[in-house]
């Protein structure tokens, strides 16, 4: 095996038997494939598309167990534990194997997912691992609960990372008091019980007119004191971030509207003018049509509007906003760069499965808006929403070979020859279409 790979470092094998072990084809040992495959996936740029996307499909048997053995060689340990290449079935041995570097743990934990949040409270090597339970800290999807967990074991540990002050822990009160009165009057139901109520509008893209006049119903006032509850310090460490949307401010306002200088208003274009209007009564004292300021198209104003609505509020205005909002605002909201104001976008009741299908397409918006769809089961019935996140250029490569399984074979054809897509995923969807095509043809 030394000296296989020692060949492979050196890129002394043929191109036909280097694409053999980028399939993990070699007559090796299934440990020795993996060592291979990690290496060419990390470091071969010829073959490393197609090592990724084998390593990706790779027998479980044999990936538990190069996950669980100490003596698997530490880059494949660090290769498996990424959030980019981490199969969710492997992480309860990779957190138990002493193998599994502290520092890699910690890099994983700060953008852990919910159950694998879940899980690294289970192990007991996570829960005596005070930089690793310290890293979860900030983590967007950790829960108040958790939260709490997390500081009852690094202070039963004798050490208070991260500047902690030993002060009493805060009230469930307390956690909710920077919400407004209106949301504060929901917070002593929501202590009962702490989840936050699900979504219940569930048709595509039919909004009832109530539900888009801006009134305020009490389901919206209790998933605002939730949404404060179970997040009061992602949204104490934002306190004063300003909106900033990604992508930039002109592609949020769109290609119809381009704000005019004083100098362009006043002066016309360069054409033929038309022959001036005879002056009577009703048009005296005024300018020439020609040197009447252009205006933007009224839809592009409504918009300026209502982003200047959003510029003026702070985090937790936003936060509210998001929640209450109409339809225009949640879908510029959902693009904020401040992480937890994107989020409550997803947990707003009105909320609609079109709204969701757009956001699951767009390139504009946060990584984390695109894990966080998949975790909510009503969105994942949603058959285009799934085909969206997929044919997202932005949605995190492991998201995407997880959710391919699910799609029809027309779609896997057009994701393998849409180019915007990582090279992984296109070549796993031809792998699928080819493979479906096949058995349709049996049938």
């Amino acid at each position: 095996m030394a000296r296989m790979i020692d060949q492979i470092r050196a890129s002394k094998l043929p191109s036909n038997m280097m694409q053999f072990a980028a399939k993990g084809a070699l007559n090796v040992s299934p440990a020795e494939n993996i060592e291979i495959l990690v290496y060419l996936a990390k470091h071969n740029k010829v073959f490393g598309d197609l090592a990724r996307m084998t390593l990706a499909g790779w027998d479980e048997k044999a990936s538990r167990q190069a996950a669980s053995d100490p003596q698997t060689p530490r880059e494949v340990l660090d290769y498996l534990i990424s959030p980019d290449n981490l199969r969710p079935k492997l992480l309860p041995v990779l957190l138990e194997n002493p193998s599994v570097r502290e520092t890699e743990l910690a890099k994983f934990a700060l953008s852990a997912s919910p159950e694998s949040i879940a899980m690294m409270l289970r192990s007991p090597r996570i829960r005596a691992a005070l930089g690793v339970l310290d890293a979860l800290k900030p983590n967007p999807y950790l829960k108040k609960e958790q939260s709490d967990e997390i500081r009852l074991l690094m202070k039963g540990g004798e050490v208070v990372a991260g500047g902690d002050e030993p002060t009493p822990e805060p009230t469930a009160e307390k956690m909710v008091e920077p919400a407004p009165a209106a949301s504060i009057q929901a917070t002593p139901a929501l202590v009962a019980a702490p989840t936050p109520p699900p979504a219940v509008n569930t048709a595509p893209e039919a909004s009832s007119p109530a539900a888009e006049s801006g009134t305020t119903t009490a389901e919206e006032e209790e998933a605002v004191a939730a949404y404060f509850f179970h997040h009061a310090t992602e949204i104490a460490a934002d306190e004063g971030k300003p909106f900033q949307a990604i992508g930039g401010i002109v592609e949020l306002l769109g290609s119809d509207y381009f704000p005019v200088s004083p100098a362009e208003e006043v002066v016309a274009e360069p054409e033929p003018a038309p022959a001036p209007e005879p002056t009577t009564a009703e048009n005296a004292g005024q300018p020439p049509k020609a040197l009447l300021p252009k205006k933007p198209p009224p839809e592009a104003t409504k918009r300026v509007n209502t982003v200047q609505k959003i510029n003026a509020l702070d985090v937790k205005g936003r936060i509210q906003l998001a929640l209450k909002g109409s339809k225009e605002e949640r879908s510029i909201l959902v693009r904020d760069g401040t992480k937890v104001v994107a989020l409550a976008v997803l947990e707003a009741p009105k909320l609609s499965d079109g709204e969701v299908e757009k956001f699951a397409s767009q390139k504009n918006v946060l990584e984390a808006v695109l894990r966080q769809i998949p975790l909510k089961r009503r969105f994942m019935k949603n058959y285009k929403v799934v085909r969206n996140l997929v044919a997202n250029p932005r949605t995190p490569l492991d998201l995407g070979l997880g959710l391919m399984k699910n799609l029809l074979s027309q779609d896997l054809k057009n994701i393998a020859n849409n180019k915007e897509i990582s090279e992984t995923i296109r070549k796993l969807a031809m792998k699928m279409f080819q493979q479906k095509e096949a058995q349709a043809n049996k049938k």
